[in-house]
């Protein structure tokens, strides 16, 4: 092959400069191995419908494995002048098999080549993702298994709230990554459509099976029209935006273990193998995984709104700027792709300081909305109750004492209708154990969530190797 894929229309070659500001193959190398896959089942269709022999379909196609053999091996050099993957690997298939390597575009564009290359990119990507994070929620199932009766103060607004376990609170995180899940599942299923045959952006008149493709390739369905096949993005931005929710998820939870990893909180004790220490000062040692996955958070932010504006004045169909769809897409498959992994492994190799979380429990006055319902439950209105219980935690604060240091008549003083029972019941213990509502913080409950979540993930484990199968 000599020259470019569309020099019989020009009287000049590209200059060295736009050549190399146009060029995508620096990037879009990693898209070779899909290219090969989906130009493999080209060929094959080609040559079923009779628009190649099938002795030309052999040779593309043995070419084309021989090429996935060399970049498997690191003997693949890459040509900036033929711009991307795509011309990269239509000018190596040359070199193998010579002229038979100008059939294989019959019938295709490369605007409906990288929409597939992408698709199927993702597809393998998304894959990868969601079994890393069914490993992450392994690991807050065993950890809030070890801790179902751990109790803890409860934050609002940063400040103590309600005593909980911290078994509870790790479920909270493991929802959080089920929904995380549950959206690039859904993702998944908008992935899987092949464009393929949409050519440059009205099909094409030579007589192609599209749904064989699509079947050979592993797509749920094609394409419906050809000009929204070659310029949706939708897909790759819906990845995004649900990776940066991910991400958000994961930076909640690191900020967490930041703060209770500090010297002031104590409530957690990082292994040295997922920390780091100070150039200066011999004795830190630093929440760095925690601290970076909460800034790299940012990047995936910051690309879905990248993949969002490359799109917003895009006229129909094809425009080259959708060649900036794919260092942002990719920065986001390596980012949180790395920080799940990163994440499950500071978490299992953490330690917990429960005396220390319980100690904490007993200042800031936490059991004072059980105190509130026990008077409701003795008749009294939960706004009367409420401030009657104010009153008293104002009371405490000027004399120094804790709600569990209180005798009865020291609460009666501003809570007449105070049972005996109200000391009972104003403890950590029977505050956490009474709380068993559906979805609430007693140990009976917590273990209930893990059973039912352990189901999910079996379920999640056996569909994933179904699909592997």
């Amino acid at each position: 092959m000599i020259g470019k894929a569309w020099s019989g229309r020009f009287s000049k070659s590209t200059d060295k400069l736009v050549e190399q500001f146009t060029q995508s193959i620096s990037f879009d190398y990693r898209l070779l191995e899909h290219d090969i896959t989906g130009s493999i089942a080209h060929a094959k269709m080609l040559g079923k419908c009779g628009i190649i022999s099938q002795e030309e379909v052999e040779k593309i196609v043995q070419g084309l494995e021989a090429i996935l053999a060399d970049a498997r091996a690191g003997k693949v050099e890459f040509d900036p002048s033929a711009e991307d993957v795509h011309m990269n690997v239509e000018r190596l298939l040359f070199e193998k098999i010579g002229e038979a390597a100008g059939k294989l575009h019959t019938a295709r564009s490369r605007n409906d080549q990288v929409c597939l290359d992408i698709r199927l990119f993702l597809r393998q990507q998304i894959s990868g993702i969601l079994s890393s994070l069914v490993d992450l929620q392994s690991v807050i199932l065993d950890k809030a298994q070890e801790h179902a009766e751990s109790i803890m103060p409860g934050f609002t607004h940063l400040q103590h709230a309600q005593p909980i376990t911290l078994g509870h609170l790790l479920m909270s995180w493991f929802w959080m990554l089920e929904r995380d899940k549950a959206r690039l599942a859904s993702c998944a299923e908008r992935v899987n459509v092949c464009p393929l045959g949409s050519g440059a952006l009205a099909g094409t008149t030579l007589p192609i099976d599209r749904d064989f493709v699509a079947r050979e390739l592993g797509f749920d369905s094609i394409s419906e029209n050809s000009i929204d096949a070659v310029s949706d993005r939708d897909f790759a931005a819906e990845f995004a935006a649900d990776c940066a929710i991910l991400m958000t998820h994961l930076s909640r939870f690191s900020e967490e273990i930041i703060v209770w990893n500090t010297q002031e909180f104590g409530f957690i004790e990082l292994d040295d193998s997922v920390a780091t220490g100070s150039s200066l000062m011999p004795q830190k040692k630093n929440p760095d995984v925690a601290e970076l996955i909460r800034g790299k958070c940012a990047r995936v932010i910051g690309n879905t709104v990248n993949l969002l504006s490359m799109q917003k004045g895009l006229p129909l169909a094809y425009n080259r700027d959708l060649q900036e769809d794919k260092e942002p897409l990719f920065d986001t498959v390596d980012t949180v792709s790395g920080a799940v992994q990163a994440f499950a492994l500071m978490l299992s190799t953490a330690r917990f300081n429960v005396k220390r979380m319980r100690q904490a429990a007993l200042q800031g006055f936490l059991t004072a909305t059980d105190l509130a319902e026990h008077l409701v439950r003795q008749g009294v209105p939960f706004r009367t109750a409420h401030e009657q219980v104010g009153k008293l935690v104002a009371w405490c604060i000027e004399n120094g004492k804790e709600l569990a240091n209180l005798s009865i008549e020291e609460i009666r003083r501003f809570a007449p209708n105070a049972a005996p029972s109200a000391l009972q019941e104003i403890t950590l213990d029977s505050s956490v154990n009474r709380r068993s509502c559906y979805g609430g913080t007693a140990p009976a409950e917590v273990r209930r969530q893990i059973e039912k979540a352990r189901q999910i993930l079996a379920e999640t484990k056996d569909s994933q190797a179904l699909e592997h199968t």
